[in-house]
Parts: C-alpha cells; sequence; structure tokens
C-alpha cells in the first residue's frame, strides 16, 4: 500500500473539505504517519474516515474532527498542553509538534506502554496514568487542554486549569446530542464558547452522564 499517497488523499478528500484550511495543521497531517499509530493489521485502514479500536473498548479520533480540533486551538510552539485520553499516541504526536510541552494522561496502563513506545522519540512529552475524565489535580495550568472522548458536561476544574487566553477543547452532551466546542479564558473569571460541529463521540471513561432516576 502506498501510504504517502494514502496520506494525500486523507488531507485532501476528508481534512480539507471540512474547512481545515491552515497550511501549518494539513502539512501536520501529511507530515505525521497515520499508519505508524495503529497495529499491523490495521494499517490499511489507518487513513479512512472512521473510528478505528485501539483496544480496551476505546477508538481513535477521524482525521477529521482532530484537523478540525487543531486548527481552532491553533496551538503555539511556546505553550503548553495537556491532553487528556493518550490513546494511540497519534493525537498526542500531532500536538507534541505544534506545543513546547505536552503532558499526557492516560487511563489504560496497556493503551499507555503502546503509546509510549511509539512516541519514543519525542522529548516534549510527559506520560501520566490515571483518571483525568473530571479532573488532573498536578497543580499545574496549561494554555491549550485537549480532552480526546466526550464528556456529559463541562468539567469546571479544567476551565480553572487555563492559563489566560488558553483554550479548552472538548465534545460535551448526551448520547445523540454533542457538540464540539473551544472554551477559552478571557479573564480570571471570564470565559467564553465557540462551537465548531456536531458530532457523538464514546464518553472519556467515568465521564457519562449520570442517573438521574428518583422515586
Amino acid at each position: 500500500m502506498n501510504y504517502e499517497q494514502a496520506r494525500f488523499n486523507m488531507v485532501e478528500q476528508q481534512i480539507r473539505p471540512w474547512d481545515v484550511l491552515d497550511p501549518k495543521v494539513l502539512d501536520l497531517f501529511m507530515s505525521t504517519p497515520r499508519h505508524d499509530f495503529v497495529a499491523e493489521s490495521q494499517q490499511a485502514l489507518a487513513y479512512s474516515d472512521i473510528e478505528l479500536p485501539i483496544g480496551e473498548g476505546q477508538t481513535m479520533l477521524p482525521p477529521r474532527v482532530e484537523a478540525r480540533i487543531l486548527q481552532a486551538l491553533d496551538t503555539a510552539e511556546n505553550e503548553s498542553v495537556l491532553e487528556v485520553g493518550t490513546g494511540s499516541g497519534y493525537t498526542t504526536a500531532l500536538l507534541a509538534k505544534s506545543a513546547k510541552e505536552v503532558t499526557t494522561v492516560e487511563i489504560f496502563p496497556s493503551l499507555q506502554e503502546t503509546a509510549k513506545a511509539r512516541l519514543k522519540d519525542f522529548d516534549n512529552i510527559q506520560f501520566e496514568q490515571g483518571d483525568a475524565a473530571q479532573n488532573w489535580d498536578d497543580g499545574k495550568h496549561y494554555d491549550v487542554i485537549f480532552l480526546t472522548g466526550a464528556v456529559a458536561s463541562l468539567p469546571e476544574a479544567y476551565k480553572q486549569k487555563l492559563n489566560l487566553g488558553g483554550r479548552l477543547a472538548l465534545t460535551v452532551g448526551q448520547d445523540h446530542v454533542m457538540t464540539t466546542q473551544i472554551v477559552t479564558r478571557v479573564s480570571d473569571t471570564e470565559w467564553e464558547t465557540e462551537t465548531l460541529f456536531e458530532t457523538v463521540l464514546p464518553f472519556l471513561i467515568h465521564a457519562e452522564a449520570k442517573d438521574t432516576f428518583t422515586l
């Protein structure tokens, strides 16, 4: 299979038609071999517009979704990033190429170990293992926070972890009604929210809607 051609087709046929026109983002996807972040048996599907399974019941985000979010985040090379949900490590690589440093948190040790091996050539990634569905209480603030799975509601703790001007990317809602948003901190007490698109993504572990049934 010609992976370079497949990568070109992904950018031109999936990503660009989804209003991703920033040359920096397009170059990022062209220069990052997505097939290196999937199992060998799935490499032929690596550039398809689907949610590929990666183990532990988890999936990779479709390329067009990742690209649209990264374009909106507009990460600068001097910025710090927190990624919640390392998964395959592909989005981690995209972020690490864009930012000064990335802290990435994964709840499943098996996925983290696989991602670490794939990302061994990066020296600006810090790997953490644990449940960060509602917060990652490391005492730090970040310029960019990316929740790679859906949440039922906006975690207040992540708004507070943003630096002034910082951006939080998340997909929020219920099972069949979700929107992907960028929340920007504009002051110590104010945030602005931009809705990018409607979609449906798997929830982060422990970020699902809680039952509200009462007797």
